[in-house]
């Protein structure tokens, strides 16, 4: 059974989603803050957290930003009734894995978090270390290196890169990236792909000599060396 923290201080919310989620299988806990979210999460193990952003004493932004210092490979999904695409950014900044605008159909967000699960328990593991010109990343540590010096990158600009790493020298179009990095059902109307994009090319090579993603105009992008 996998186990399950919801961070809401709406009390309503808070037992639509508990009540839910214990129909369906899952054991949860639950917070009315980050702060007492933190708490739960240094004392128990949870295969995945589900957080609001507007919360009394520590929102989830912040408390993304926590637990990624010292869990990397937990889910996040962030429930918020912030929409815009500058409070999704936000989110998937501070380390979330996935966005649901609120009000969401309950179906959906069982969906989501099946996938969440089923990319974090995946039995058949992708290889340990991707190797790519003169980028290293390491899957299990979530670590990534350009010329032996550590490069520092949010938990979707990793996502992102290990995606193209592993489909080295192959076109990929903007939808098959946004499927794979950011869920099946996200809006690919949104320039959220280009905004990615140029947060890694700046972390890993913005120099035209030295740039590794190719954008093909119309088809997609595709990441090789320059030549």
């Amino acid at each position: 059974m996998y186990k399950v923290l919801v961070l809401e201080d709406e009390i309503k919310t808070v037992k639509t989603i508990t009540q839910g989620l214990r129909e369906s299988g899952y054991e949860v806990d639950f917070a009315l803050d980050g702060q007492e979210g933190l708490m739960l999460m240094n004392a128990h193990h949870y295969d995945l957290v589900i957080t609001d952003i507007l919360m009394p004493n520590l929102n989830g932004i912040e408390f993304c930003h926590t637990i990624r210092k010292i869990n990397t490979t937990v889910p996040i999904l962030i429930l918020s009734a912030l929409g815009l695409t500058d409070d999704k950014l936000r989110g998937f900044e501070s380390g979330s894995d996935d966005y649901l605008v609120k009000p969401f159909d309950f179906k959906e967000l069982l969906a989501r978090i099946k996938v969440l699960l089923k990319r974090s328990h995946d039995i058949k593991a992708p290889p340990r270390i991707l190797e790519y010109s003169d980028l290293r990343l390491n899957i299990d540590t979530k670590e990534v290196f350009k010329n032996d010096l550590p490069v520092q990158l949010t938990a979707k600009e990793f996502s992102l890169l290990e995606y193209f790493m592993m489909n080295s020298e192959i076109l990929l179009s903007k939808e098959q990236i946004i499927e794979h990095v950011w869920g099946f059902d996200f809006d690919t109307g949104t320039n959220i792909l280009e905004v990615y994009i140029s947060y890694l090319r700046n972390k890993i090579g913005k120099e035209m000599s030295e740039r590794l993603i190719h954008t093909r105009k119309g088809l997609g992008y595709i990441f090789k060396e320059s030549h």
